[in-house]
């Protein structure tokens, strides 16, 4: 078995001579640099023009109009800068190809796994993850899928040897499945292929309640037997950990923040929020922000206005709540289409800073990381890209430089070499 095992080896190294790692991460910053005359986005709906930011040891020490340059500087007259955009509730390096089971580490078995921890599965190799650079997608919360509630996330950033130099926030929160109120049809026990009220909704509801409750008791006692179940769930109760919270409907939504609120856990994130516009009112009273989906993607509903999942986002942000854009639903790889998503809502007639802030500023608050990511100032991470353009359009999405905690990062990944290698071949013919 060893000299066939040997042979495989041999033969996949021969017949994949160019298969390489993720670029060698960047080493940390050792000199002072200013970046000038760019037009800097802050994140949190302003704008700087002809701004100079100096950073040092990883922290923006400077920024404004009129600061002189220290150290190395890159002029960046005409560009712009930008702080590294965010993609939350996504499972990037935690799988890679989805035909390849060996490769698909963010679905774990059980129902109710809390304690699965989705951080030590993190490939920090990833070329999914590597892709998401060039783009401006420099963070990200790493996210289990599957069951009833899925395991806790923890938020990284993309350029790490592994997964404990990537980690940014560890074990940030818990990812809750809320019950659907309907179902489609099973037609192999003879029911109509249609949605159907869902008949076991309510006990399915008791099951996530009871848990919540029976881990919050566990919390306050003095018991001797370990449940690592409710030991993962107890930073719910003490606001230590945010519980997301995956539901659609208006039904859904409300059940799910009053069974929640009641069960005594302290920050309930909503994500998905199809139909969050019929209850703003409802999310406002408890606080509750959104993590909306993403716009590409087309109406649930016959009667759902064609361009309602594009104009969505903007509903919910004039109607005063703390929104920001994920892409639970679609693939890994169009996580780098991010800013593109929010340049859409720019489209629908949101002012594009506050769409930048979709998708940096309002994540950041969201995911409890706002005292270092999502904005640029002075005493926060010096996480941020040069553009030669507008970053939330992808003609002017075009990255000069990036930096991750002040680090430099390489923007070359397997597309980009692609690309230059048949760029190369179409000139030359």
């Amino acid at each position: 078995m060893k000299n066939i095992r040997y042979i495989a080896i041999a033969l996949m190294i021969g017949f994949y001579p160019n298969i390489q790692g993720q670029q060698t991460p960047a080493p940390a910053q050792t000199e002072i640099i200013s970046v000038t005359g760019a037009t800097a986005h802050i994140g949190d709906g302003s704008v700087i023009e002809n701004c100079t930011l100096i950073f040092e040891n990883g922290k923006i020490t400077a920024l404004g109009s009129g600061v002189n340059p220290m150290g190395r500087v890159i002029d960046a007259q005409g560009k712009h800068i930008y702080p590294g955009f965010i993609a939350p509730g996504k499972s990037l390096g935690l799988i890679e190809i989805n035909a390849v089971r060996a490769s698909d580490d963010q679905d774990e078995i059980g129902s109710l796994i809390p304690h699965v921890r989705s951080l030590i599965a993190y490939n920090a190799e990833s070329k999914v993850v590597e892709s998401m650079r060039p783009n401006g997608v420099l963070l990200g919360q790493v996210t289990p899928q599957g069951g009833r509630i899925s395991g806790t996330s923890s938020i990284v950033q993309f350029d790490a040897w592994n997964w404990e130099d990537a980690a940014v926030k560890v074990d940030d929160g818990i990812h809750l499945n809320w019950p659907n109120t309907f179902r489609r049809g099973r037609w192999w026990l003879g029911e109509s292929r249609g949605y159907q009220p869902n008949k076991e909704y309510q006990d399915q509801v008791e099951e996530v309640t009871s848990f919540l409750k029976n881990a919050r008791v566990y919390g306050n006692g003095q018991g001797t037997t370990v449940n690592p179940a409710f030991e993962a769930s107890q930073g719910l109760f003490d606001g230590s950990k945010r519980l997301y919270v995956y539901a659609q409907n208006e039904k859904q939504i409300v059940d799910a923040i009053t069974a929640l609120k009641e069960a005594g856990v302290k920050k309930v994130i909503l994500v998905g929020g199809y139909h969050a516009y019929r209850v703003t009112d409802f999310l406002k009273k408890n606080d509750i922000p959104v993590l909306v989906n993403f716009t590409h993607s087309l109406p649930e509903f016959d009667d759902d206005d064609y361009d309602f999942t594009y104009k969505l986002p903007k509903m919910l942000v004039d109607a005063g709540l703390l929104v920001a854009l994920q892409n639970a639903e679609a693939s890994n790889f169009q996580t780098r289409n991010l800013p593109f998503y929010a340049g859409q809502v720019v489209g629908q007639g949101l002012d594009k800073e506050v769409a930048l802030q979709l998708i940096s500023g309002n994540t950041a608050k969201i995911l409890g990381i706002d005292n270092s990511y999502g904005t640029l100032a002075r005493g926060k991470s010096a996480t941020f890209f040069i553009s030669d353009g507008d970053a939330l359009d992808m003609r002017g999405n075009q990255l000069t430089h990036a930096f991750i905690d002040g680090r430099e990062i390489s923007l070359e990944t397997h597309q980009t070499e692609l690309w230059k290698r048949y760029m190369g071949k179409y000139n030359a013919d």
